[in-house]
């Protein structure tokens, strides 16, 4: 059988089974309706799905992006058929309750069945992504009525859901959004402001949107502390469940992105006065959960949408990779250095070392981010279904550390897998003959994604790595050292020897950082900290691989330990460069002069 450009069935397999052994969840009650077969099933369904519905009009959506007619979407049609597949095979519902018609999937299996979506096809991959973790945040702080009126429907895929956060002049600082929530005397709020860069906030594609949007009631603290979050259908909804009134939710623009092309992206008003539910203008807004916890809310989704980011640009960067693999074992081109002949027939290009070092490393990426991504599924896992109370709470803690790695590291090193296959096809990986330029122009957003990689710098350095007496730290710290321990004595040992160094200086540079007693000088380094310290976890994260090929013998055992070797070798170094820096509390960049630029 002709291996996969999407995504390597083979490499999850290894993943999930020889090294996360996720079948051993299925003692779990939530799981103990599954088994292998039913993890294999559901991934070899999405494996046929992704490859026959989402992949084939994937440079189409790019070439013919979403446009505003009379004041609605248009998309080709293919997309709408492709989602149309993906939720009536019941994938929607894949990890939700069995009450909501889900399968209760584990997350990790999860992931992995989402990752062939997201390699396939990421804009039309997006409406499901958003929709599910919307749903998942209603189910978690929502009321029993906004359970019972929009995750069903949802879940089902009739209806789709967006987060609404961003607003023309606030972009990321949450704290300047100025969307207004006017209670009233029924229990509703009518909203009235503006939000942009909404993905999948305006389409044709099912019956009703369900948006989640922040914004301030009137009267409240002021800054973050002010926000509350709310329900904003796009139609209203009647009591037996039926699609009632237009709500006062108006697309006002499409935005055009370099990547992402099939995915809507747009700038709502709400509250403009072109619809007026019951007489009156101001779009209707159900407040979930408190009034002003609203980001607290919010951040449930936004955790969930950054790993899923993270994990969307290493699927990226894992089908460039395999994109260039496929073409330098066909493309022939030059001769071995060492040959002499000029009349010999040119070799395939991977056979020229620096096909293959540009090969590797972009494997290292690739398999090294899914794993990154796939750990952090696994803890969820243990977060929400362990039995022991203490284990749940340290899963908890351990996600929370990794999550701005698993979003940022993924988002910068999966792009330069995706820049390295464009290198590998030369000339032709810059044309559009060949699909790599696409890969990396939609998995360039993602740095921007759910947060900027600066953002997550700030969060790791400025509140995870200190949170709780710096006790999300040593709990990393604990987790990687459990490995180097297994590993001395293997033929790992100079591998662990040197991680563990790696380890004492990430923990002796963030007491150094912190030692100052100036945060404007710690924070100024915070994204040489968060490249140095997502390096270091992914070279844990391959340690941890090449233990689990145990002393099988494959192609595909070897490929892993000589991936973990380049990353050993290659790319384990490169936070010493970035330790010294810190360690040297450099002011270069915070006493920079704006004149001076």
């Amino acid at each position: 059988m002709r291996s996969s450009t999407v995504l390597s069935r083979r490499d999850l397999d290894f993943l999930l089974h020889e090294w996360l052994q996720v079948e051993t969840l299925i003692k779990r009650p939530r799981y103990a309706e599954h088994s292998r077969e039913t993890f294999d099933a559901v991934l070899d369904l999405a494996e046929e799905i992704a490859t026959e519905h989402f992949a084939p009009h994937n440079r189409t959506a790019d070439e013919n992006e979403p446009r505003m007619v009379d004041g609605k979407v248009v998309l080709i049609p293919e997309v709408a058929a492709a989602l149309k597949v993906f939720t009536e095979a019941g994938l929607m519902a894949g990890e939700f309750d069995e009450a909501y018609g889900g399968m209760q999937l584990p997350h990790t299996v999860g992931q992995a069945v989402f990752a062939w979506f997201k390699a396939a096809n990421v804009g039309t991959s997006s409406y499901p992504f958003l929709t599910m973790a919307n749903a998942r945040l209603l189910l978690t702080h929502g009321s029993e009525e906004q359970k019972r009126t929009y995750v069903g429907p949802m879940v089902e895929g009739r209806w789709f859901g967006t987060m609404a956060l961003s607003e023309p002049q606030a972009g990321s600082s949450l704290a300047d959004i100025t969307t207004r929530a006017e209670p009233q005397d029924d229990g509703t709020y009518r909203l009235t402001g503006n939000k942009m860069w909404i993905s999948a906030g305006d389409h044709e594609l099912t019956e009703n949107i369900v948006h989640l949007v922040l914004a301030k009631i009137p009267g409240g603290p002021a800054g973050v502390k002010g926000i509350s979050l709310f329900v904003v259908p796009k139609f209203l909804v009647d009591d037996d469940g039926s699609l009632g009134e237009r709500n006062d939710v108006v697309l006002a623009g499409l935005n055009h992105k370099m990547g992402y092309r099939g995915t809507t992206n747009t700038l709502l008003n709400f509250g403009e006065g072109v619809h007026t539910p019951g007489g009156r203008a101001g779009a209707v807004g159900y407040l979930v959960g408190e009034p002003h916890r609203g980001l607290t809310y919010m951040f449930h989704m936004m955790n969930e949408a950054r790993i899923g980011v993270g994990m969307g640009a290493t699927v990226l960067g894992y089908t460039g990779f395999l994109h260039a693999l496929e073409y330098a074992k066909t493309r022939t081109q030059g001769r071995p250095a060492a040959a002499k002949d000029p009349a010999a027939a040119p070799v395939r290009i991977i056979e020229h070392p620096d096909v293959r070092r540009m090969l590797l490393a972009a494997k290292s990426y690739a398999e090294g981010g899914l794993a990154l991504g796939l750990y952090c599924a696994r803890l969820v896992d243990e977060e929400q279904t362990a039995e022991d109370a203490a284990d749940r709470a340290r899963a908890h803690l351990l996600l929370d550390t990794l999550t701005p790695i698993a979003k940022a590291w993924p988002s910068q090193w999966g792009p330069v897998a995706d820049d390295l296959a464009i290198q590998v096809h030369g000339g032709y990986g810059y044309t559009r003959d060949y699909p790599v330029e696409q890969f990396y122009r939609d998995n360039r957003l993602n740095p921007i994604h759910e947060g900027t990689n600066g953002i997550q710098a700030l969060d790791l350095l400025g509140r995870k790595v200190v949170a709780q007496g710096g006790e999300g730290l040593r709990l990393l710290v604990e987790a990687i050292r459990a490995t180097t321990a297994r590993a001395a004595g293997t033929g790992w040992s100079d591998f662990a020897a040197d991680l563990d160094a790696a380890v004492e200086r990430l923990a002796a540079v963030t007491a150094t950082l912190w030692g100052t007693g100036d945060a404007e000088l710690a924070l100024a380094n915070a994204s040489a900290y968060l490249e140095a310290a997502g390096h270091l976890v992914v070279a844990w994260l391959w340690l941890e691989q090449a233990l689990a090929t145990g002393t099988a013998t494959s192609d595909f055992h070897e490929g892993k330990r000589v991936a973990a070797r380049y990353f050993h070798r290659w790319e384990l170094p490169k936070v010493h460069v970035q330790f010294d820096l810190l360690e040297s509390l450099d002011r270069t960049v915070l006493d920079t002069a704006e004149s001076w630029l």
